[in-house]
């Protein structure tokens, strides 16, 4: 245990928070181990293979480095090491299949695909690094469900296409599966339910019809939180459901264990399966995001330079992208003009002045220094240490990046510094960039905050 909780540790100093979580955290060892050996559950043959191939050498070399001489053999199995529950009355999709079979086809769609948005698809959901796995890992659900990964947990911040991907998963279940049940809620929609169900003495009926589901798609369970009744039926239901092979896929603005306010129970169940992140998208995924949606929500043919300079200027995410696109468009049929790059910029002047001004030098030093749990007045200060100097310098290069300050404004908003050390700070930064995952991913997360 000793040696794992080392190598724990050091994966954890060196992957991002997004890699370590959605694959080594995971990982399960059992109490009792083979001799000489470190014997670890991964919960699914997809997270086998993966760790097999991207993590199984550093894990080793990490067990090394702990004690060369009593460093133990990794043998990677699929498993768990919770105990199994007793058996409960599963949710059938036999009664189900009658029911289809019983049912005429106007009321079939109504009966077994239940608040699922049909524009919602796969077709119409566009990929890119930033979703590249969760759309891989939805699309195989969505093919095959409840065999792959069960739960998926897909997480990420606000208005990143994580609602889009769990309706494109209940469509293409509905597809492929046609007898299957498919039911979509939002958090706070299973709660009003839960209450409403309470005060007019029917909980018995609210309980069936949660649990005679074979797919149960769940929004924003971070709403769960603090609500002890509400996580009490869930807890419950998750376990019939889970037991009885019917498919659940949920989503969170963060990853499950870091929800205030969840049971540790919850949490738990929550990473039996599979956990995926959805990031900010990447300057050419927010390009072709906007002309995907300029012609099929408006059959408009966005312009090249115009996509780029949206894009540019709109990072946070894709809620933010759709708006801007909708008042460029709107922009353009009011006035009859076509959409030119001078033309989207005064479209957008009020938009972006707005986030201009929210953007400021100050308050990108205080987030910074928040990050990284330094204080305010680090930033200006002479301090060469790496844990002062380094959230320095990402300041310094989210500055230049999201501010029209020149860099001499730059220096001298940091205690004074030369315009040459924002420069030379700027170009560490893009450097580590490409290097350093841990600094690639601190950065794009201070640009998503700031961004917002």
């Amino acid at each position: 245990m000793e040696h794992w909780n080392y190598c724990l540790a050091r994966l954890e100093s060196e992957l991002p928070p997004q890699q370590f979580n959605t694959w080594i955290r995971p990982l399960q060892i059992p109490d009792s181990q083979p001799s000489g050996t470190l014997q670890l559950f991964a919960p699914n043959a997809f997270v086998l293979d993966w760790v097999k191939k991207h993590y199984l050498q550093d894990i080793e070399s990490y067990l090394q480095e702990y004690d060369s001489e009593t460093a133990p053999k990794v043998r990677l199995e699929i498993g768990s090491t919770r105990k199994p529950q007793q058996d409960k009355q599963p949710a059938t999709s036999r009664n189900t299949e009658e029911k289809h079979r019983n049912n005429n086809s106007d009321n079939e769609s109504e009966d077994l695909l239940i608040n699922i948005n049909h524009s919602f698809t796969f077709e119409n959901y566009v990929e890119g690094k930033s979703n590249q796995l969760a759309r891989a890992a939805g699309m195989q659900i969505g093919e095959s469900p409840g065999t792959a990964y069960n739960p998926l947990f897909i997480y990420g911040g606000t208005g990143l296409g994580k609602t889009h991907l769990l309706h494109a998963i209940g469509n293409l279940i509905a597809k492929q599966t046609p007898h299957y049940k498919v039911l979509y809620l939002h958090s706070e929609g299973f709660v009003t339910e839960m209450v409403k169900a309470l005060q007019h003495n029917t909980i018995d009926a609210f309980k069936q019809r949660m649990r005679s589901v074979n797919a149960l798609l769940i929004d924003d369970v971070q709403f769960f939180a603090g609500k002890e009744r509400s996580q009490e039926e869930f807890f419950h239901t998750f376990n019939a459901l889970f037991e009885s092979q019917q498919q659940i896929i949920l989503t969170s603005d963060r990853f499950p264990k870091e929800v205030d306010g969840l049971e540790d129970r919850l949490k738990s169940r929550f990473g039996w399966g599979l956990t995926v992140a959805i990031e900010p998208p990447d300057l050419e995924t927010r390009v072709a995001i906007l002309m995907n949606k300029a012609q099929k929500l408006f059959g408009v043919e966005l312009p090249n330079e115009v996509a780029f300079f949206m894009g540019q200027r709109v990072r946070s995410n894709i809620r933010e992208l759709e708006g801007a696109l909708r008042r460029v468009v709107a922009n353009a049929q009011f006035t009859g003009r076509p959409i030119t790059l001078d033309f989207a910029k005064e479209a957008l002047r009020d938009m972006i002045a707005a986030q201009d001004k929210v953007i400021t030098i100050e308050n990108i030093q205080k987030i910074v220094a928040d990050y990284y749990k330094i204080r305010s007045s680090d930033m200006l200060s002479k301090n060469r240490s790496r844990t002062i100097a380094r959230p320095r310098q990402i300041a310094m290069a989210l500055a230049k990046e999201l501010t029209n300050h020149s860099l001499p404004e730059i220096g001298n908003a940091f205690g004074g510094k030369d315009h040459t050390t924002v420069l030379y700070a700027t170009r560490k930064v893009n450097e580590l960039k490409e290097t350093d995952n841990r600094i690639a991913e601190d950065y794009k997360n201070l640009l998503r905050t700031l961004s917002h």
